[in-house]
């Protein structure tokens, strides 16, 4: 029992949610005649005489008409009731959507006034209602939508059933009017011109207009459609108009459409105009009087409302309102037999104008011919009074041009526009297009500001080249001097930029003109010119001759004299003195800075090096040398040193290569002339081989340049070391004997002991 009672409560419930479902979506009805199709659901007004109702559509499904009433369960449908007319069984159209509407056959034909309307060939499957109507008021409209199952896939980029709704007065000759087009064009309302873009395929056409794709929960039974879209028209009143309303497939019988047509709107009473409200981009300004019309031709009554209530005296066919208060305006018309009462309504929201502040704007006269250069810009923030929101300040001559806000008429550079004292006019216009206009007044400066300044600056940055980076704030006290409080100064390089404001000068400015270049200056109060000024500004450079840095020698015990130009205004040296020169006596960097009769300064570094005469501290002579000996000679002192061994060629080495054998005064002497040094040096050889066979010629090896040497003592030795010789520089030499006997010939070796000098060795031949 527990389970059956279960099972009876969820099928219970799944019928209760299903019938809850189904009651949200579109129901259709295909039961009712034409008559009561147009009378009781599409017009439903009694300002209408409708006649000649005719319907036709499906004849092959027997009692399943393409047509009928439909209304909304409470969904998301737009409309609560109208009228359908598909080009498959109407009854197909009801949601959800759930399958494919895709029925019909060929021989159900289509409909030629379509055909010419649309311009296209091979329609099929159409369903038409047709009806006269004598409109009793100038305006009549509907309101529609279009639904189609061809909105799939890439199907909108290329295929599209046809409808239309075509009018035109009975017995006329003329051609239908076609009132199913997008608002404003002539483009009739198809799949192929409402869709959103199809990836790969193509652009989106009308999109605004498209209602969208629908799920399988839609509350009709088609894949997409358009948003409410309204046709209308104007007539004359009175007159007898016929209208039929057709849709049919186009090229073949596939993927079926439908037109649904809210109930009740096919309305033939008053069109005052759009609503004009903040949502839609067009309310109306306050302070502009806006007109209602509702005029109809023939004896009528009008009767006025104000958000439902009678406005009191209100009774003339238009309605002037001028207190700008927002609201519902409507109008009831009533003939004069009472048969037919009409009616229309607007809303209109007012929304206020910019406020803006009247202004007086000084130029400055620089030529003093009467007329002045403004930046009308500069009271933007005034005449708006900071107000950002109000959008760009456009401003006129005339006060019309700025009323109409005529762009093209506008002053075209209002930042650099020349005029005499006169008055024009600011204006802005809101994003809602409210135009406000305030009257500005230009005059001219009266003030009397300094002319031709100068103001002059020593070179400082170091590079005295004649350019100079002045820092303008400097210059206000001479510009500002006995002026009232609170004006600006700024500066520019022309006078032209001055007037027009632009390429202000940057708070330091370097010259671009050496030494000297005229410069203007600005000076405001607020957005006024009080005055302009021009200033010559100068750079002063001091730079005399012989003034670079300089390098001198002091010697031990000595004192040096540094000095400079005596012409100058003033010396301030390192050491503290004043005066154009100084005596020093030791090494070190000192500077003198001298100031010229602007006061500029300059300034000379001397560096004072210390200096010595030098010291010879020891010579080294590589004696026996092939092609001379090697004299290095090693000295001390401070300075910087020259060298010589015979007084003239000297040389900053103090290393002689290849001397002759000989006696030598070395000399090293210092540069700065802090003095010399000197020391004799003697370099020596001795002959390779001799030859003791008393000839004469080489008979004695002795060293000859031993002789130079006070006291030296020779030792001769055969290659096994013994002494076979020793003699002294006095003497002749050796003959070549061992105690008396002649010795054979072969290599002797040799040893030199100086008293002063280092040791020396070497060997040599005896040859026979």
């Amino acid at each position: 029992m527990k389970s059956i009672g279960y099972i009876q409560l969820f099928s219970l419930l799944f019928v209760l949610i299903a019938e809850h479902a189904y009651s949200q979506n579109v129901t259709i009805d295909d039961t009712y005649t034409a008559q009561q199709l147009v009378e009781n659901v599409l017009i439903n007004n009694p300002c209408a005489t409708v006649s000649n109702v005719t319907i036709s559509g499906d004849p092959f499904s027997g009692a399943q008409q393409s047509y009928g009433y439909f209304s909304n369960g409470g969904g998301t449908f737009p409309f609560a009731n109208g009228v359908i007319l598909c080009t498959a069984r109407a009854s197909r159209a009801a949601g959800p959507n759930t399958n494919l509407i895709d029925e019909g056959q060929n021989a159900w034909q289509g409909d030629i006034d379509l055909e010419q309307a649309l311009n296209i060939t091979n329609t099929y499957n159409a369903t038409t209602l047709e009806f006269d109507f004598t409109p009793q008021n100038s305006n009549f409209r509907f309101n529609y939508i279009f639904a189609s199952e061809e909105y799939q896939g890439t199907a909108p980029c290329r295929y599209s059933d046809g409808f239309a709704f075509l009018l035109k007065e009975v017995g006329s000759s003329a051609a239908y009017q076609n009132l199913a087009i997008i608002p404003g064009t002539t483009t009739p309302v198809l799949v192929t011109s409402v869709h959103p873009a199809i990836p790969g395929s193509c652009a989106a056409a009308n999109e605004s207009y498209f209602g969208g794709y629908n799920n399988s929960g839609a509350p009709i039974n088609f894949n997409g459609q358009t948003v409410v879209m309204t046709a209308q028209a104007t007539v004359i009143p009175g007159r007898n108009y016929h209208i039929k309303l057709v849709i049919a497939d186009h090229e073949n019988v596939r993927y079926d459409s439908a037109i649904f047509l809210g109930g009740g709107s096919f309305n033939l009473g008053i069109d005052l105009g759009p609503d004009r409200l903040v949502a839609t981009n067009n309310p109306v300004c306050e302070g502009n009087p806006i007109t209602l019309n509702a005029t109809q031709s023939g004896s009528n009554s009008y009767q006025w409302f104000l958000n439902g209530a009678a406005m009191s005296g209100e009774t003339n066919p238009t309605l002037t309102i001028s207190n700008s208060v927002s609201g519902t305006y409507s109008v009831t018309i009533t003939t004069s037999t009472g048969s037919c009462s009409s009616s229309g309504s607007c809303i209109l929201e007012f929304v206020p104008k910019p406020v803006l502040v009247a202004s007086t704007l000084l130029g400055c006269d620089d030529n003093l011919d009467g007329s002045a250069r403004f930046n009308l810009t500069k009271i933007n923030a005034l005449v708006t009074n900071n107000n950002s929101s109000y959008g760009t300040v456009q401003y006129f001559e005339s006060i019309i041009d700025a009323q109409q806000y005529a762009l093209n008429l506008a002053i075209p550079s209002p930042n650099n526009y020349e005029s005499i004292p006169k008055t024009i006019y600011a204006a802005v216009q809101t994003n809602f297009g409210c135009i406000a206009v305030v009257p500005v007044v230009l005059q001219v400066s009266g003030a009397m500001v300094p002319q031709n300044l100068s103001y002059a600056s020593c070179d400082l940055d170091g590079t005295p080249d004649g350019f100079f980076g002045f820092t303008l704030a400097a210059i206000d006290s001479l510009l500002l001097n006995g002026l009232p409080a609170g004006l600006v100064v700024n500066y520019y390089a022309s006078m032209a930029d001055a007037q027009a404001e632009q390429n202000q000068l940057s708070a330091v400015f370097t010259n671009t003109i050496i030494d000297e270049q005229t410069i203007y200056a600005k000076i405001t109060n607020g957005p006024d010119c009080y005055g302009i000024s021009s200033i010559l500004i100068q750079v002063n450079r001091n730079q005399p001759a012989n003034f670079e840095d300089e390098t001198l020698y002091l010697c031990p015990l000595e004192s040096l004299n540094l000095r400079v130009d005596p012409t100058f205004n003033a010396y301030n040296w390192s050491t503290g003195a004043a005066t154009s020169q100084i005596s020093i006596t030791e090494a070190n960097d000192y500077t003198v800075t001298v100031s010229d009769v602007n006061g500029c300064l300059a300034t000379k570094k001397f560096v004072v090096v210390a200096s010595s005469a030098p010291t010879i501290t020891s010579i080294n002579v590589d004696h026996f040398q092939t092609n001379g000996g090697t004299v290095t000679v090693l000295v001390s002192g401070s300075g910087n040193y020259q060298y010589s061994l015979n007084g003239s060629n000297f040389q900053i080495s103090p290393i002689f290569n290849d001397v002759a054998p000989n006696e030598y005064t070395f000399i090293a002497y210092d540069t700065h002339g802090c003095g010399q040094d000197t020391e004799t040096v003697y370099v020596l050889d001795y002959p390779r081989f001799f030859t003791p066979n008393g000839d004469g010629f080489n008979d004695f090896w002795q060293i000859d340049q031993l002789k130079f040497v006070s006291k030296a003592q020779l030792r001769i030795f055969d290659r096994f070391g013994k002494l076979l010789k020793e003699f002294n520089e006095a003497s002749t030499g050796w003959d070549g004997t061992y105690l008396g006997l002649p010795l054979p010939a072969d290599d002797y070796w040799f040893t030199v002991q100086f008293e002063k000098l280092k040791n020396i060795s070497g060997h040599m031949s005896l040859k026979r």
